[in-house]
């Protein structure tokens, strides 16, 4: 019970309670065109179970005002009935607006984005290879920019981004200091949102098909033909430097290397007596050739199954100072009957890498597995660990660089995990 001191005096003032709000705009009264939320939700993407009414006037690939499930305007996001996203909300607040007012949204949106990346971040310091539009994380779904030295390799997932995007393209050169335009459109999700890719043949075909990027002093050559997009992921750029700091006279196993960055780093930059590179994709191990050519760096590269080639220098008896295992993604659902195969993967190859490591040895571990928490991720590499009777002594967790930012609306978007450990 509270004492006298902590009574409220009786002639002190009652707070004042929160004026009402008013009342909803009448249908007839709402910005067009415009769609309602089924559910209260801050979310970006909204599925069709979640929307509710859509005004008759709104067309595929709209800039409709977005109202929430009391009828209160809630911002403004881009429509398509036929897509699995029918609604994807770019901007939220009360004043946020859809039709053609509501355009000039999306500038501003590019303006910030490129401002952080390259004003706030400076990353022009230390490499020309950087994503610049990161999607939802830059109030632009359905669009991812990465930037690599003068050309720009655009991702389109939505209708809405697609119409707009050849309008964009010039300022996008303009503020990126770019010249050329990669425009890459999934079949599948094309096909879904309705997207034409041949709108971009002229774009892409203006386009080199090859350039050169530097990273932290390192050169890599960037194929835009070949390879997972493009074959060189901007998302491990903080990771491979830091790479770098454990590899000095270390030997070095580099597990599913792809076009070898993490290789490239550890020899290069870290200083390592020895690196082998191990991945299952030719072309990728191509690839990774020229970029250590570029480099003159001697690296030794194996075009072998990871799983296979693991359990081989495990039974050999072969050991290394570091190993990083940066698998491609094996979690696809997020329905646990469904990606149990996915998970037993992860724990399966984090055992064979952790076998291979020296007692007090580094081990870096990666899941791009967006489905998988990272709590989830790093469970499966400690059983990984038990099994064998060796414990990780976890000093760092991490993800992508800083131009991969997420908004707090929308942290699904978090996928690349890194796991940084001392094995014992």
């Amino acid at each position: 019970m509270p004492n006298d001191s902590q009574k409220p005096a009786p002639d002190a003032p009652r707070p004042k309670s929160a004026p009402a709000q008013p009342p909803p705009p009448p249908r007839e009264e709402r910005r067009r065109p415009w769609a309602q939320l089924k559910y209260f939700t801050f979310q970006p993407a909204i599925f069709p179970r979640l929307l509710g009414p859509v005004s008759p006037d709104a067309k595929p690939g709209d800039l409709v005002t977005v109202y929430d499930k009391a009828g209160y305007p809630l911002g403004a996001g881009l429509y398509n009935p036929r897509a699995k996203i029918v609604l994807r909300v770019v901007a939220h607040g009360s004043d946020a607006a859809g039709g053609d007012a509501g355009e000039a949204y999306f500038e501003q949106a590019i303006r910030r984005a490129v401002e952080l990346r390259r004003d706030l971040f400076k990353l022009d310091e230390t490499t020309d290879a950087y994503r610049l539009i990161n999607s939802d994380g830059d109030g632009l779904s359905g669009l991812t920019i990465d930037r690599y030295a003068d050309t720009l390799f655009c991702d389109v997932y939505s209708f809405g981004i697609a119409q707009r995007l050849p309008r964009w393209l010039p300022l996008l050169h303009e503020l990126a200091g770019t010249k050329f335009a990669r425009v890459h459109v999934d079949h599948d999700i094309g096909s879904l949102e309705g997207i034409k890719p041949s709108v971009f043949n002229e774009t892409n075909a203006a386009a080199p098909r090859r350039v050169k990027i530097r990273e932290n002093g390192i050169r890599h050559e960037v194929d835009f033909a070949e390879g997972h997009k493009t074959g060189f992921f901007c998302d491990q750029r903080e990771n491979r430097r830091a790479l770098a700091r454990f590899t000095k006279g270390a030997r070095v196993l580099d597990l599913c290397s792809y076009t070898g960055g993490f290789s490239l780093s550890a020899k290069i930059t870290g200083g390592a007596d020895d690196v082998t590179a191990v991945d299952l994709d030719e072309a990728a191990i191509t690839q990774a050739k020229r970029n250590a050519n570029l480099n003159q760096a001697r690296i030794k590269f194996v075009h072998a199954d990871a799983f296979a080639y693991a359990r081989q220098m495990q039974t050999n008896g072969e050991k290394w100072d570091v190993v990083v295992l940066d698998p491609p993604k094996f979690i696809f659902t997020r329905d646990e009957s469904g990606n149990w195969e996915g998970r037993q993967k992860y724990e399966d190859l984090n055992q064979l890498a952790i076998s291979l490591v020296k007692p007090g040895g580094i081990f870096v571990t990666c899941s791009c597995s967006g489905l998988l928490s990272l709590e989830d991720f790093e469970q499966h590499v400690i059983k990984a660990a038990h099994r064998l009777g060796r414990r990780l002594q976890f000093f760092d967790r991490a993800g992508p660089g800083p131009d991969h930012p997420v908004y707090s609306n929308c942290l699904d978007s978090r996928y690349l995990k890194v796991l940084w450990s001392r094995v014992a």
